[in-house]
């Protein structure tokens, strides 16, 4: 929810899943707590021994049901070309298994340099530091927290299910509402970072 709102295909698949399987998920509430990784939802929903089967089940789905509906989020786009014009990497860190993220962005026609899938919090934490990132944007408190543990300054999009408050509380270094404010806030960095090494 950094990028695209992703919230009307996902319930879409969530009320799939229940017609196959008979066991009922509240689709809207699910959606409301979009970020940890989908076991965990799915053990909100299925006994812990069917939660695998309904994984599978629900990642099946989610091609016929959540890419389409998706759309960019306010000032994404242009987020993105700002960083290229930098010159810098954009790359997409995400709970979602990354060939569904994919399908996400090529649906929408957005291009970045990598999406690393399947990886929540210290996981996204270990990716920053290996990559060598300088700023991570994301949507979920456990984002924030990942920042910090890399060392790397987080900003928080409250497009998600966290507040801006809780994302400041988690570590966040600014909070926007959308990605509309973001490539003036990079580029008081890159200038306060010229400054500062006389580049």
């Amino acid at each position: 929810m950094t990028l695209l709102d992703t919230r009307q295909g996902i319930a879409a698949t969530w009320r799939a899943l229940t017609v196959r399987t008979g066991v009922y998920v509240d689709a809207d509430l699910a959606v409301s707590r979009l970020g940890p990784p989908l076991r965990q939802e799915m053990s909100e929903w299925f006994p812990s021994d069917r939660v695998e089967e309904a994984v599978g089940i629900y990642r099946s789905l989610y091609p016929d049901y959540a890419i389409t509906p998706s759309v960019t989020l306010p000032g994404a786009k242009e987020a993105l070309d700002f960083v290229r014009q930098v010159p810098a990497r954009a790359v997409v860190i995400t709970s979602k298994l990354g060939r569904l993220a994919e399908l996400h962005l090529a649906h929408l026609g957005i291009s970045v340099d990598k999406v690393y899938g399947d990886v929540f919090h210290s996981g996204k934490a270990e990716i920053l530091r290996e990559i060598g990132a300088s700023l991570y944007v994301g949507d979920h408190v456990a984002d924030m927290q990942a920042g910090v543990l890399a060392g790397v300054p987080a900003v928080g999009i409250t497009s998600g299910p966290c507040s801006a408050e809780e994302l400041r509380t988690a570590g966040a270094a600014e909070v926007f509402a959308d990605l509309r404010p973001f490539p003036a806030f990079l580029q008081r960095m890159i200038s306060v970072g010229r400054a500062g090494t006389d580049d």
